[in-house]
């Protein structure tokens, strides 16, 4: 893991935030940022090479993006790591004529497993992300919905998150629209 950046006030609570170099969870680190969060970034490099998404460049910007939040900002090696867990599954699936949608086990897997078990060890209390979905605790745990903006809503990609992984999560954009 690398890191760089400023620290922000250590009498906050401490969150960290999944960045992609993209609007979504820039903005939700601003967010949390402009409400008095300690927040660091933490961004899972996943190829080697460019990709659609979870490339180099993705965390060249969201690099860029901490920086002028004035958060630290790490990055995690995850590249076999994903290929391992996320990409090698989904070939042999789809060789074997299944779609599986590859989203689903990295939300769980990577994205609330790694770097969420990484924000823990450096002190943070939760995770956020720029996922339009919502979770309420209610009597029997946590329960996932969908988010606000039904164009948006983004609740089939982490169907799978655990009760433990949930405990710890924050969708800030939950219960926004794209255009708020």
């Amino acid at each position: 893991m690398t890191g760089s950046g400023t620290t922000g006030a250590g009498a906050n609570p401490r969150v960290a935030v999944g960045m992609s170099g993209g609007v979504d969870s820039s903005a939700v680190a601003a967010l949390l940022v402009e409400r008095g969060y300690e927040v660091v970034g933490v961004t899972a490099h996943m190829w080697r090479e460019g990709s659609r998404c979870c490339s180099l460049e993705d965390v060249t910007r969201a690099l860029k993006v901490a920086e002028h939040l004035g958060i630290r900002h790490y990055v995690v090696d995850a590249v076999e790591f994903f290929t391992e867990r996320i990409v090698d599954p989904f070939v042999s699936e789809y060789a074997q004529g299944r779609t599986p949608s590859p989203c689903v086990d990295c939300n769980r897997l990577v994205k609330f497993g790694v770097l969420l078990r990484d924000a823990m060890q450096m002190g943070c209390t939760h995770m956020a992300t720029g996922h339009y979905a919502r979770l309420e605790r209610q009597p029997d745990g946590w329960h996932l919905s969908r988010g606000r903006d039904a164009q948006k809503d983004q609740s089939y990609f982490l169907h799978r998150l655990f009760q433990e992984q949930m405990a710890h999560i924050l969708f800030p954009l939950g219960t926004m629209t794209k255009p708020e």
